[in-house]
């Protein structure tokens, strides 16, 4: 019995020895260094930087013209292939997600600063109109396949070559057959 708590005296004296003596080394984490991988491919850790911005704190992010106008928010970020920020999805319109439209903006037509240690600020220079005359922006997910998009063709140009004339305010009639 008295082995066990033996064992456990000595690894926390142990502990608290390497602990100090780390302390004692210097050797503290350094913040701001980029993430790599050293030869023993274990990850280097990064503290946050003041001018950092959390892609967590931009997405549902009101948006302001230069009247301070709110005329939507940041509803996605689109990274390309090197991880980089292409563009924001930007929701305008509706209410409460109800009859929203998606559009994307080019990254430099937002301007993103940092108001306090918390409040960020995005301002674009459009106004509403010009953000819902814009194409509406389709995920890959939700985009139509090419199959759809063919069958649902066919169907439109089947439904209108129906036995039925058009109603055009006009009777035709129809010869006798002999």
């Amino acid at each position: 019995m008295s082995r066990p708590l033996l064992a456990a005296a000595f690894l926390l004296v142990a502990g608290v020895s390497a602990g100090s003596a780390q302390d004692a080394s210097g050797l503290k984490p350094v913040p701001g260094t980029p993430a790599t991988l050293n030869n023993d491919l274990r990850p280097t850790f990064v503290a946050q930087e003041p001018s950092d911005l959390m892609a967590s704190k931009m997405i549902g992010q009101s948006i302001v013209n230069g009247a301070n106008e709110t005329i939507g928010s940041v509803a996605d970020i689109v990274l390309g292939p090197d991880l980089a920020v292409k563009s924001y999805v930007v929701g305008v319109g509706g209410f409460l997600g109800l009859g929203t439209k998606y559009v994307s903006v080019a990254k430099e037509a937002l301007q993103v600063t940092r108001v306090d240690d918390k409040t960020l600020k995005a301002v674009i220079n459009t106004d509403k109109d010009q953000l819902r005359a814009a194409p509406e922006y389709v995920y890959l997910g939700q985009q139509p396949s090419k199959a759809e998009t063919t069958k649902s063709g066919a169907q439109a140009t089947d439904t209108s070559k129906s036995d039925v004339p058009a109603s055009t305010g006009t009777t035709t009639t129809q010869p006798a057959q002999q």
